[in-house]
Parts: C-alpha cells; sequence; structure tokens
C-alpha cells in the first residue's frame, strides 16, 4: 500500500526536474512574488490533472489483461524514460497565460493546461494502472510535483544553480528504465515465462 505513494512520490518528482512545469513555477514567481499563492495554485491545477490522468489509468487497467497491461506499461515507462531526457520548453503562450488574473489563478489555469500531455501527466496514468490505490498515486504524483517546484518557487534558481540539469534528467530516465523493467519481469511472471 506504501509503495502506491512512494513510488509516484519519487517518480514524479524526478522527471519533474527540468520540466517546463518547473520553468512556468520559475516564471510566475519571479512575477507575482507570492510564493503561497502560487504554490497552492501548483497543489490544485495538480490534484485536479493528475485525478483525471488517474482516473483514466485505473479505468484502463481495468479491461486488460495483466499481462497485457505489463507490457504496455514497460513500453510506456521506457516511451517516458527516454522523453525524460531531451530538454523541455516552455512556449510564450505558457507563461502569459492568466495574466490578467491573481497569482493564485494564474497559476492554476498555467499549471493545468501545462500538464495536459506532459510527461507526468502520462506517468500518472500508467502508475495508476499500475498501483491499486488510486487515491494514494494520486496524491504521491501531486505531492511528487510539490517536491519538484516548491524549491523552485521559493529559492528560484539556487538549486538549478548547484546540480547539473543533465545529472539529474539521467537520473529521472534511470527510474523510469527500472519501472520498465520491473513490468517486463512482471508480464513474463503473469504470462508464466518465469
Amino acid at each position: 500500500m506504501l509503495e502506491s505513494l512512494l513510488v509516484p512520490t519519487g517518480i514524479v518528482a524526478l522527471a519533474e526536474i527540468g520540466d517546463k512545469t518547473q520553468l512556468l513555477a520559475l516564471v510566475l514567481a519571479a512575477r507575482f512574488r507570492k510564493p503561497v499563492p502560487i504554490i497552492l495554485g501548483i497543489l490544485a491545477a495538480t490534484l485536479a490533472n493528475h485525478a483525471a490522468a488517474g482516473a483514466v489509468g485505473a479505468w484502463v487497467s481495468s479491461y486488460l489483461t495483466d499481462t497485457v497491461l505489463h507490457w504496455i506499461l514497460a513500453a510506456s515507462f521506457t516511451a517516458t524514460a527516454l522523453w525524460t531526457l531531451v530538454p523541455d520548453k516552455m512556449d510564450d503562450d505558457e507563461a502569459n497565460r492568466g495574466k490578467q488574473f491573481g497569482p493564485f489563478m494564474a497559476t492554476l489555469i498555467a499549471f493545468f493546461l501545462a500538464e495536459i500531455g506532459d510527461k507526468t501527466q502520462v506517468a500518472t496514468v500508467m502508475l495508476a494502472a499500475q498501483y491499486p490505490h488510486l487515491l494514494l498515486v494520486i496524491i504521491g504524483t501531486s505531492l511528487g510535483m510539490l517536491i519538484a517546484n516548491v524549491p523552485v518557487v521559493l529559492a528560484g534558481n539556487f538549486a538549478a544553480d548547484k546540480l547539473p540539469l543533465a545529472l539529474i534528467r539521467r537520473l529521472a530516465a534511470a527510474a523510469f528504465f527500472v519501472l520498465a523493467v520491473y513490468s517486463v519481469y512482471k508480464a513474463m511472471r503473469v504470462s508464466g515465462w518465469l
């Protein structure tokens, strides 16, 4: 049960490092200089977005056999690992969304939209399909987003100056590859190949 919380937290926290939403957090922090409403906006947007993604993952898993699900998860985690190695860029639209609103609404709108189709949303779908406790997965992925983004909001560029982003991307990719290998192992066990 605890695994349904801790693995999603770690995976999303690693995957989020250097992500466009982290850049967005930095832009919002610099623009508004009000960390509490920005952090609350990140939390609200992430909970809403990841709840929808988790529901999709749970729904998909109910229609697939364990063997098929594990093979799909292995392929998805591998693709996400490779995607994690590609640096994200934030377009001007994402940086300017919600400009006419205050810090909370601007963050809520911008983060929710930026997360649509993002690798952490895809990871949430995959994790919800893999782990039985949907609520813990959603809490874990949302906690992972906060772990990665709150320091950016509070400290700006400090962490990015101290840790090489390439190393962090490689660690996140390695975590997804480990999940892919684990999914292959589970698929082989369910199939009776092991």
